[in-house]
């Protein structure tokens, strides 16, 4: 038989074999693992002396300490003590691009891992914010602003800034917005930070598209994860924790 052939038998074999098949994907979920320390209990010694140079060296960048953390912090919808943080550091960040935004958003799927209480690392900041998003300005008419909170609200929450109070109802209706205590004003104007992977509509955040005066740095520096560890560096060297609590940014009845 030459080798034509057999591929042929072979092609059939595997085409029956898959027609064959009865299975179907009925369910899909998901959750988020923590890898900590409970899994060092039984080491294997010939896997960490083969790990060891490249562990030093890791090590050397990602344990340098940038501040502390007052409690554990970890994000979920629609409002979490984390996603109110980042949320806060960004309209804090905007000091160094003379900006000055009414509020800030950040994606809750964006946050990628959890702060435990106490001292916090550069790893532990890579760990929480490990893309490569950069810090943004934007501005959105108020129509825009209450279309990008009922995207919020269909989404189950979204971070957003001190000041900002969204009310929303069990059905994924938007009832009320306000933000620092007055009602959004549809014919109004606001200033916006964020970072830029929203800012160009993903996650489905469609309102972003009709946004102006966009100001975009994409230099290294203005990562995301470099705001936030300059944050926690800022207040370390003023004596302080870093703290943030749940305080009814968004609602829903």
């Amino acid at each position: 038989m030459n080798i034509k052939a057999v591929v042929a038998l072979c092609s059939v074999a595997l085409i029956g074999t898959s027609c064959a098949s009865h299975y179907q994907l009925t369910n899909v979920n998901r959750t988020r693992l923590l890898i900590d320390n409970r899994y060092d209990v039984h080491p294997d010694a010939e896997a960490l002396d083969f790990l060891k140079p490249y562990k030093e060296k890791v090590d050397s960048i990602m344990s340098p300490v940038v501040g502390s953390i007052a409690r554990d912090m970890a994000v979920y919808s629609p409002e979490s003590e984390l996603s109110n943080l980042l949320s806060d550091i960004l309209v804090w960040g905007g000091r160094n691009y003379n900006e000055h935004p009414d509020f800030a958003v950040y994606n809750l799927g964006g946050i990628r891992a959890s702060f435990s209480k106490g001292v916090i690392t550069y790893g532990n900041i890579l760990e929480v914010a490990p893309f490569e998003n950069k810090i943004c300005f934007l501005t959105l008419s108020g129509e825009k602003v209450l279309e990008l909170f009922s995207e919020f609200v269909r989404q189950g929450g979204q971070g957003v800034s001190h000041g900002v109070n969204v009310v929303a109802s069990k059905d994924g209706k938007l009832i009320s917005a306000k933000i620092h205590g007055k009602e959004v004003d549809p014919n109004g104007s606001y200033r916006i930070a964020t970072i830029d992977y929203l800012a160009h509509g993903n996650d489905h955040l469609d309102a972003f598209k009709a946004k102006t005066d966009f100001v975009s740095p994409q230099d290294v520096s203005n990562n995301v994860r470099f705001i936030i560890m300059n944050y926690f560096k800022e207040k370390a060297a003023q004596g302080e924790a870093v703290d943030s609590n749940v305080e009814g940014r968004f609602i829903i009845k």
